[in-house]
């Protein structure tokens, strides 16, 4: 999640949690989905538990966001503004925490954010959850890993020109990475064939979808400009009254039209991050050992469950979530 850097009024707890919707990363529609989407890639021994909790799993999803209302720390989590860590850092920083923070200062850290690092430290946390067979700390961990790791998969959060206000298209994060896939959505490929892989090196995998996010800037800007070429300001923005004022945002109309100049790069790094969440949490449970995750449901494993969970599975292969309404995040408009 990214917002104005400038420090901000109190606001009561309902308008908080309006500005969160409004400037979540991906959204709580993507969030939400791309947690669901990695349930069914993990291998049968992790596949219960996580279906099993799946409703939690997705619905705390945007947790972090929320979470910024009252932890002053949390902000700088969430991305990481590559270009003030100087030439091409993406390439040159260090890989590890301790090493960058020798290098930068925590300060700097904190000032231009960290993303990747958090990453592995709450994977480091979600591996000694799983060692110790700590169920509820299974869940926070894995559900706190799979938001900044979509995080660090959208392109906007790694760049200090976050939301187009460097280069006059003020607004452009949310609509790249909210109100686009809310329009386009049904339209998505929400499988690819991929199945949770054993990271070896989980930093270098991490940071290698940071740079890919961040090498997606320059497509994501231009198409702004071209889908503006031919849209209308009438059609291209619409006026809100937010926060006290009057605002300029994009339309739905216009989101579509950016969207499909932007041709499938939101569903592949939504893809991208489903996929990077699935072998984070493969990976911390194999490092820990393989732990029987049977043992910490809350509740058995019934022959009703077992027949939802192929038939989830099944529409999921086939890319049919949404068609049959088994798209979490779709069904419980009440989440949001």
């Amino acid at each position: 999640m990214r917002v104005r850097r400038q420090k901000l009024p109190f606001f009561s707890v309902i308008a908080g949690a309006l500005l969160i919707i409004s400037f979540s990363s991906w959204g709580f529609l993507v969030h939400r989905t791309v947690g669901q989407l990695a349930i069914y890639q993990l291998p049968a021994p992790m596949k219960v538990f996580f279906w099993k909790n799946r409703d939690s799993i997705v619905s705390q999803s945007v947790r972090p966001d929320v979470r910024r209302n009252t932890d002053r720390t949390e902000f700088p989590r969430h991305f990481i503004d590559l270009e003030a860590y100087g030439d091409s850092a993406g390439w040159k920083m260090p890989l590890d925490e301790p090493a960058a923070i020798q290098k930068y200062s925590l300060d700097t850290l904190h000032k231009y954010g960290y993303v990747p690092y958090v990453v592995m430290a709450v994977q480091k946390q979600l591996t000694e959850a799983f060692r110790k067979g700590d169920r509820d700390s299974i869940l926070f961990y894995a559900i706190d890993l799979s938001h900044y790791i979509g995080d660090a998969n959208v392109p906007l959060h790694t760049s200090w020109n976050y939301d187009g206000q460097l280069s006059g298209q003020k607004g452009i994060h949310a609509l790249w990475e909210s109100t686009v896939p809310d329009q386009l959505m049904d339209g998505y490929r929400l499988r690819d064939g991929h199945k949770a892989q054993y990271l070896s090196d989980p930093a270098a995998a991490i940071w290698a979808s940071v740079r890919h996010a961040h090498m997606q800037l320059q497509q994501l800007f231009e198409q702004e400009r071209e889908a503006s070429k031919e849209t209308p300001d009438t059609v291209k923005y619409r006026m809100v009254h937010r926060y006290g004022k009057d605002m300029k945002v994009y339309t739905t109309a216009f989101a579509k039209v950016y969207g499909a100049r932007l041709g499938t790069m939101v569903n592949d790094q939504l893809l991208r991050s489903a996929d990077q969440i699935a072998d984070f949490w493969y990976t911390a449970w194999m490092d820990a050992g393989r732990p029987d995750l049977d043992a910490l449901l809350a509740a058995s494993f019934s022959r009703k469950d077992k027949k939802n969970c192929r038939m989830e599975s099944k529409a999921y292969r086939k890319n049919k979530l949404i068609e049959k309404q088994l798209l979490l995040a779709r069904r419980y408009e009440g989440w949001e």
